[in-house]
């Protein structure tokens, strides 16, 4: 059956925390997939006054996945962006350094690390041959010191990784996103689109493509890749005349920033395995009736897990599906965005563009608007 199992694993990895700020679930399974190739992170208590959430949707393996859940966070800590408050920059820099670690024998290593079992024996028989160069690891802020061996080469993986990443210090919450992962905010019971996905023919993204050498074909990159932005994939980033941000495939994040009010509730962070199957409206309705019930989150996603599992193999619900709920603490409303705090026109607008095409590609989502009823006719 190839990349499916005959049954799915239902199974699921779950996790509830909190602080004095906001309450966390997270559930993860593999479903019809033949492994588990998603990965994620939750730090409540990054610093003091910070919290740091991030899904990561790995494809063609799980290894920058993990790398990328268990050092991006890392990473932001070590900027000097950081440092000085400048979060967006931390942020940016932090995907970029992502692709820079993966290279070389350090990075290979790592990556066998975290891949299959093979891979892991073989990183660990060279974890103990080859040691750090001292003269390249003084000096580096971030201590990745580079190592010498058989793959000092190495131009990193070949298999790549989604990331959303969400920071909430005090009133201010910044999304970073590279791929086709999401979040979404339910404002007043309105869904808040926080990030866009990054496909191969939006204008913007095949502009860069071409550009930098490469061709869009069926919506995908080279005839290959579905995503146009991604952690990892360096074979597509091995233009030597242009930046990171300008290759085929980049890991540069779109970066959005907003101000928390009264009436934001909830968070979701995903993979697409929910969003092929729900909108994000749906998605927002369906945590909102939940939490009316049920105080335990992971539960919440647990449920929505099980909503969106296809019931056979093949087409949407089939795929890794990976979910991470924050909710603010504060008392739960019904309504819709307030009048104090309404969502803001382009926010809007991209919120119910990324609906229109959820519901253009699934059988079982719902036209909710009659915008969304006028887009679909016309198409």
């Amino acid at each position: 059956m190839g990349v499916y199992l005959s049954t799915p694993k239902t199974e699921k990895s779950s996790e509830d925390g909190e602080n004095d700020r906001l309450r966390y679930g997270i559930s993860s399974m593999q479903g019809w997939r033949s492994t588990m190739e998603d990965a994620h992170a939750t730090y409540p208590n990054l610093d003091k006054a910070t919290s740091f959430f991030g899904v990561y949707d790995g494809h063609g393996g799980k290894a920058v996945a993990r790398f990328c859940a268990k050092y991006l966070h890392e990473q932001v800590l070590k900027t000097k962006a950081y440092s000085t408050g400048d979060l967006g920059s931390s942020l940016q820099k932090s995907f970029l350094r992502m692709d820079e670690m993966m290279c070389g024998q350090r990075g290979w290593r790592e990556l066998s690390g975290l891949g299959d079992k093979m891979q892991k024996v073989t990183g660990m028989i060279e974890g103990l041959i080859w040691s750090p160069r001292s003269s390249e690891a003084n000096g580096k802020i971030d201590d990745w010191s580079s190592e010498q061996g058989p793959h000092s080469d190495y131009i990193g993986p070949t298999s790549g990784t989604t990331a959303c990443v969400a920071i909430i210090r005090d009133n201010q919450l910044l999304v970073a996103n590279a791929g086709d992962s999401r979040c979404v905010m339910s404002r007043g019971g309105q869904a808040y689109a926080l990030s866009k996905d990054h496909k191969p023919d939006h204008e913007v993204e095949k502009e860069r493509i071409v550009r930098a050498g490469g061709y869009v074909q069926c919506g995908r990159v080279n005839g290959s890749l579905n995503l146009s932005r991604a952690i990892g994939d360096m074979e597509l980033k091995q233009n030597k005349s242009l930046p990171a941000e300008r290759q085929i495939v980049t890991a540069e994040p779109d970066i959005t920033t907003v101000e928390l009010h009264d009436d934001d509730e909830f968070l979701v962070l995903a993979c697409d395995g929910i969003w092929d199957c729900m909108s994000n409206q749906q998605v927002v309705d369906f945590v909102r009736d939940q939490l009316y019930s049920e105080t335990k989150l992971s539960a919440v996603c647990e449920r929505l897990l099980d909503k969106c599992l296809a019931p056979t193999v093949g087409g949407e619900g089939c795929d890794n599906m990976t979910m991470i709920l924050v909710q603010f603490k504060k008392p739960l409303e019904h309504g819709t965005a307030s009048k104090d705090h309404p969502l803001p026109s382009d926010q809007k607008g991209e919120s119910d563009q990324q609906q229109a095409d959820t519901d253009s590609n699934h059988h079982q989502a719902n036209v909710e608007s009659s915008q969304h009823q006028a887009d679909a006719d016309s198409n």
